[in-house]
């Protein structure tokens, strides 16, 4: 029932985010990517590899990534929203020129699913200490993170250059790539800090 309520709250996402998305093109093909995911994720899952740290991040990057896909990421709103709710120009107070939500999810990639990543790799490598398994999670994301690098590259030239720019959400940034796996690499870094001082607890 936990898992199943989670993917209906994801579907329930897609289902609104599909929605007069921005361009419709490249918002599919983000969401054949979620479609992907999901796959991938209920595998391991269905063997009960996956704990419910595990799961929760996965479902709360998939709904981020949501989001991006329904906005083309360059546009999600998101300041406007600081303005509106907090009155706080988030974009103006760090003197970003770029709309940022797309770091913030690349960042969250590497924090929010090191706890999946690591659930698997103690599956796989059994025999191996924590460091191991936190190092390979690790070495997982920097992987997966060039990995899709490689494949938004390859499917941008298919397209247009304005359809490459939408999809990608380069913003004109040359090395909008090397920030983004080095944001991912960095969040699971965070997330293995936290997870090691976590069982460094006495409750633990």
């Amino acid at each position: 029932m936990f898992h199943w309520a989670w993917l209906a709250v994801l579907l329930l996402a897609c289902m609104v985010a599909s929605i007069n998305p921005l361009t419709p093109s490249s918002y599919w093909l983000h969401q054949l990517g979620t479609l992907l995911f999901v796959i991938g994720l209920m595998l391991p899952t269905l063997k009960g590899w996956v704990s419910r740290i595990g799961f929760v991040g996965a479902m709360l990057f998939l709904l981020l990534h949501v989001l991006g896909a329904h906005y083309l990421y360059s546009y999600v709103p998101y300041n406007d929203w600081f303005i509106h709710l907090l009155g706080w120009d988030i974009n103006a107070t760090f003197d970003w020129s770029r709309n940022m939500y797309d770091r913030l999810v690349h960042l969250m990639y590497g924090f929010l699913l090191y706890p999946l990543i690591a659930d698997v790799m103690r599956r796989c490598f059994a025999q191996s200490g924590r460091v191991a398994i936190a190092l390979l999670s690790i070495q997982f994301v920097m992987a997966s993170s060039v990995f899709y690098e490689f494949i938004e590259w390859w499917i941008a030239l298919g397209m247009s250059p304005e359809e490459a720019e939408n999809y990608n959400g380069q913003q004109g940034d040359i090395w909008d790539a090397h920030a983004d796996m080095a944001l991912a690499t960095l969040g699971s870094i965070l997330a293995a800090t936290m997870a090691w001082i976590r069982s460094k607890s006495p409750s633990q």
